[in-house]
């Protein structure tokens, strides 16, 4: 290695380079081994996209659940730059920046999430909201109350999607409405969650239906409108009125990764080695949504939040080793379960031998992804949040003057 300290530059700070960065300066490289740490985001803020359900409700803050990086890198070394990526030149190791200066780089990881596509039927683009984001939650937010602030009997929202994503949605925002509310969900398929355990999906089943969301199985989305949309079920099409139509299905490389002269798969993601090395280039790391990967026993790695943080630890790891003349390590992918939210006061969890639902399920949830945050720090801060904040609402209600009786 030269004598000028390598350079590792991570594209994207989710789930899979964040915590790629935060295994990185953990690991013990000797003064001269050191390399330059640099995490590159379009955002200032990391988001913890499991809880982003809980902002729709009110349960989480948004400093809760989408810490600014700035906080959390404080003391790590890392060097956080915003900005968005807009090309690589791999022969060159530039990476360029919009609006920004090129930064070159020894190693590369890219981690950069997934984009919603709405370019699947026609009205979607202008009228779906996507669901993926601190920010597509404020702009839901916004239609939200500006309806709840009307004179309409009814909201009707339409959810296209009877997914993980779809599912936990539909429940938070019928928790949120209540009687005003009248939600569907649109899947293409004859049954929700077709991923998840049955367990999950009677769960999930039990739970839409006591909140009374439709359920449009085996219907496809022919158009949307500003004030309506097209079903098509077995040949025949209905439009129906609908006030808001979020859109939950798919995930598309981002155009940045999908241009790279690099091995792909038909879905646009970067075909990598066990070790998650990008095929013929073992300079650059792929990991999350936009990496094609099976690990050492040949099992094809699912593209969640959980995949990728085992995947950042290897990543970590295996970048240190090759800086530091070490074996590299095969990754190995452990499913160690789901969680889903189901409501206010409703939730499941399935792994590790368990498997329940319901208010217990709740706090499991909450423990187990307080326990995934990512920093020590932010950690301590949400949890005493958590447990202070029912005893200053009680203290609160207690303090507040009873209203006079008649």
């Amino acid at each position: 290695m030269s004598e000028q300290a390598a350079r590792i530059c991570i594209l994207g700070g989710g789930f899979g380079g964040l915590y790629t960065a935060l295994r990185l300066s953990q690991l013990p490289w000797t003064t001269s081994e050191k390399p330059e740490i640099v995490l590159i985001d379009r955002r200032d803020r990391f988001l913890f996209s499991p809880l982003l359900y809980e902002l729709m409700t009110g349960e989480l803050q948004t400093w809760e659940i989408a810490p600014l990086y700035q906080d959390l890198l404080a003391g790590t070394g890392i060097r956080f730059c915003q900005g968005m990526a807009t090309g690589i030149d791999l022969q060159e190791k530039r990476i360029q920046l919009h609006d920004g200066p090129e930064i070159a780089y020894d190693r590369l990881v890219l981690a950069i999430g997934g984009e919603t596509p709405l370019d699947r039927v026609p009205g979607a683009a202008e009228y779906a909201f996507t669901f993926r984001t601190v920010a597509d939650a404020y702009r839901l937010e916004e239609q939200l109350r500006r309806l709840e602030a009307s004179d309409r009997e009814k909201i009707r929202i339409a959810i296209v999607g009877a997914g993980y994503s779809g599912v936990e949605l539909a429940c938070k925002l019928a928790d949120r409405l209540k009687e005003r509310g009248r939600l569907r969900l649109i899947e293409l398929a004859d049954q929700i969650l077709r991923t998840s355990t049955d367990f999950n999906r009677e769960a999930a089943t039990k739970a839409l239906h006591e909140r009374g969301i439709w359920l449009d199985l085996e219907t496809t989305l022919a158009e949307i409108t500003q004030d309506s949309l097209s079903l098509t079920y077995k040949g025949v099409t209905d439009t129906i009125p609908v006030d808001i139509v979020v859109w939950t299905v798919g995930t598309k490389v981002a155009e940045v990764i999908s241009s790279l002269p690099l091995k792909k798969n038909e879905r646009g993601q970067v075909s990598v080695t066990p070790m998650l090395q990008a095929i013929d280039h073992p300079e650059i790391y792929a990991l999350g949504d936009l990496a094609d990967c099976k690990d050492v026993t040949g099992q094809q790695v699912p593209a969640t939040a959980q995949a990728a943080m085992q995947q950042a630890d290897y990543v970590g790891w295996n970048l240190w080793a090759s800086l530091t003349g070490r074996p590299l390590l095969p990754f190995r992918y452990e499913y160690v379960g789901e969680m889903m939210t189901l409501g206010v006061d409703n939730a499941t969890l399935t792994g590790l031998g368990l498997k329940f639902d319901g208010p217990a399920a709740v706090i499991a949830r909450r423990l187990a992804y307080l326990y995934r945050m990512p920093t020590l720090d932010h950690q301590l801060r949400v949890g005493l949040n958590w447990i202070t904040q029912p005893v200053l609402s009680l203290l609160e209600g207690i303090t507040q003057p009873s209203s006079p009786t008649s």
